[in-house]
Formats: C-alpha cells, structure tokens, sequence
C-alpha cells in the first residue's frame, strides 16, 4: 500500500500508483476514463505512424521499408509481452516494502503475469485497469523502437527480433519497475522524480541505442559516403505526430482529467517551442543556415527533456529546459558525435540520452516553488543529487545489459547482415521489397 505521506513528499511527480492503489472508488470517473482512452491512443499513435515515419524519412531510400518493418513488429511483440509478463514485471508490488532493498526492489514477481485478476470492474486510481495497462503497454512499446533508430541499415531482422524481447524483459521492465514501481522499488525510495519517463523511456533507450551502434559498428563507407536522407518530408510527418501524441505521453501521465494533466500539457508546448528555436537558433549561427531536419530534432529534444518534468515544472521551467535541451542535443549530435568517430545512424543517444539526462538533472532544479515549480521540493542541491544518482544507475545498468544481451545474440546468432545485403539495401534484402517503388 502507497504511503500518503509518502507521495505528499514526492508532489504527485511520479507517474503511477503501484497496484494495489490507494483506496480507489467504487466506479470509475468518466471524465478521467474518456481522457485516458485518448491519451492511449495518442501515445501509441507516437510509434505508428510517428516514430516510423520520423526514421523512415531519415535512412536512404533503400531502406526505408526495413525501419517501418521493425517499428511495426516491435509494436505487436512488446503488446504480446506486455501481457504476458511486462505488466507483472513492472506492476507487481509483491514482497515490496518501503526502505528495503531485495530482488523486488529491481524487478516485479510474476503475481499478475497474463493480467491475472483482471476484471471489467478492476480499477487503478479512477481509471479502469484495462485502460491503465493499455496505456502503459504503449510506453513499453515506443521505448525498445526508440533504438532502432541508432542502428539502422545494418541489423539482422531475426536477431533484432530476439534482441528486443530481450532488452524488453531484462532492461526496460526492471527499470520501469524501479522508477515507478511504489514504495520498496529502488529509485522510487531514493526519491527521483520521473513524471512520464525521461529516466525509464529516454535516456534508458538512448544509451542502448549507443552501445547497439558500437557492437554493430559504422556503416560500410560512413562517415565518407554520403548517407542523407531520403525523403526529410517522411521526418517532418513523422515529428508531427510526435509533437501530437507527446500530449498524450506527459500529459496522460497524471492518470486523470485534472489541473496536474493541463500543466503538463502547457509545460511540453512550451519546452518543445523553446527547444526547436534554440537548436535552428545554434545551427544557423555555426552553419548559417537553418535546416528543416535540425528544427524538427530541437523539437524532438525538447519533449524528450521536459518528460521527466512535466509534472511538476512551471512555464518558465519548462522555457528553460527546453532552450537547454536543444543546444545540448545539437552539439551532442554533430560536434561530439564527429569527434568521437561512433555511427548512432538517426542521432538516438545525441537527442534521447542526452536529452533525458538535460531533462532528468533539470527536473530537481525547476520541480522546486520558488522556482515555479509544483513540487515539493524545497533543497534543490539535494534533488538535483538524487536525480544524478537515478541517472547514472540507469546509463550503467542499461549499458551493462545491452552489451551482454548483444553480444549473446552475436553469438549465438550473427546481428550484422552481410557486405552484400547492406549495399543492395534491406528492404529487398530482408523482405524482398522496395520501398520507394510503391
């Protein structure tokens, strides 16, 4: 059981109640249902057609089919496993005590594996818990996709099939269980504040986007053959939809149709805005233009950034998270990305990794009153530690995850695809089609 004080401690900054909830009613809230419903749908929405669109804009022609491939499929396998045992892994508050540390302090039991004891009637907070599972299976589904786009036009179909089922079981679950698992998961009791998945969703697929990129290694002919996208008006759709559906994402995270869920609506336009004027702002004083491909990712940063904080960050808040993100993510994903020689092919860890990092730190500044925050956090030093300390546990154990899983995969399987197949294209390589005839 969730302790008020507990939660009156942490501001309503985190994201769900860990099951069971606090005394719930009888019936569901309409309102809060009917809202839940469509922020559901505009989250999924994100990944299809969003987030396929977005990549599939990005990678060469001959490839185009291959990105909407796995973003599709990615789709069906996590739902499959989301119930199945994703929601147990991450929902299942069994064993868990505030203050302990044991194994369900890191990962969920198997109480509710194939939605046991679900019912027409079953509720959590004042949703059904139909609704709050669905809506959470669609942030179990964009996060694994997210990486997809740091290895792009070079993975085997098969392995990366296998991979995220395994990254989903291994990497995503048990963090998502320890940032919003309820009293007694790991980060959840040191206190870190993630509204709606900047540490779970964001940095956590960013990091392994990087670690895929280096154990697949570059691109035959990167950075020498030019690789431009091939169709940049895919990726300005594709951005759209995920400006849209991000409404969804921060905003249904208040689980209800309350002032929490408005703010945080306000907050993500905000941060978004601010993020894709101060990326075209940076790139048209170093390159002295500004590009489309460059507004669209300052504003993919700046939701990325405010996620964490939308809960709890003010306007002003969310104005300088989101000026912060899109000058960090720019220089992470052309200066560093160039100096440190790596191939993350559609810049996943330079806008979802550092973008989260910026978003995380900057939660434990702007969550505090006194700076227009709506939290309850009133030593920023203290909070902005605690995140730091929630950051670095996720960028290490997803790190350390993802190598192993890869390279087991590697192994025993092969993930790169052939000097052949990679010249003649994945689409017709690996689903003998081709995707700029249609």
């Amino acid at each position: 059981m969730v302790s008020k004080k507990f939660l009156r401690r942490l501001g309503a900054s985190m994201l769900v109640l860990p099951l069971p909830a606090l005394a719930a009613p009888a019936t569901a809230n309409p309102g809060d249902t009917a809202w839940m419903i469509v922020a559901t749908l505009l989250v999924l929405l994100m990944t299809l057609p969003g987030l396929a669109l977005f990549y599939a804009g990005m990678v060469r022609a001959k490839n185009v089919l291959s990105v909407l491939m796995q973003c599709f499929a990615i789709t069906a396998l996590v739902s499959v496993l989301w119930v199945a045992y994703g929601y147990s892994l991450v929902f299942d508050t069994t064993g868990m005590e505030a203050g302990v540390v044991n194994v369900h302090s890191f990962v969920g039991g198997f109480e509710r594996a194939f939605l046991a004891g679900l019912a027409v009637d079953s509720l959590v907070m004042t949703v059904p818990e139909s609704v709050f599972i669905t809506f959470q299976m669609t942030f179990a589904v964009i996060t694994p996709a997210l990486i997809v786009g740091a290895f792009a036009e070079r993975m085997r179909f098969g392995p990366m099939l296998v991979f995220m089922a395994a990254w989903f079981t291994l990497v995503y679950a048990p963090i998502a269980h320890m940032v919003w698992g309820g009293n007694g998961g790991l980060m959840w009791d040191w206190g870190v504040l993630d509204f709606a998945g900047g540490t779970v969703v964001h940095i956590n697929a960013g990091i392994a986007g990087l670690v895929a990129a280096l154990v697949l290694g570059k691109r035959r002919g990167y950075p020498t053959v030019p690789m431009a996208p091939h169709n940049l008006g895919y990726t300005v759709i594709g951005a759209s939809l995920l400006w849209v559906g991000w409404f969804g994402f921060n905003a249904g995270s208040a689980v209800a149709a309350n002032g929490t869920a408005g703010m945080a609506m306000l907050v993500t336009q905000v941060a978004t805005a601010a993020a894709a004027l101060s990326w075209m702002a940076v790139e048209w004083l170093v390159h002295r233009k500004a590009s489309v491909l460059g507004i669209v990712s300052g504003a993919v940063s700046g939701l990325v950034a405010i996620t964490p904080a939308s809960g709890t960050a003010g306007p002003m808040g969310a104005l300088a998270i989101g000026a912060a993100a899109g000058l960090c993510c720019f220089f992470t994903a052309t200066s560093l990305k160039r100096w440190l020689g790596y191939d993350d092919s559609l810049d996943v860890f330079g806008v979802h990794a550092v973008g989260g990092i910026v978003g995380a730190l900057l939660t434990g500044v702007f969550a505090a009153p006194a700076l227009g925050g709506f939290g309850t956090v009133t030593d920023i030093g203290a909070q902005v530690w605690i995140q730091a300390k929630g950051v670095g546990f996720t960028v290490v154990y997803t790190a350390v995850a993802t190598l192993v899983i890869l390279k087991a995969i590697d192994w025993a399987m092969g993930l790169r695809v052939g000097e052949e197949a990679e010249a003649e294209g994945l689409d017709l390589a690996l689903h003998n089609e081709r995707g700029y005839n249609l």
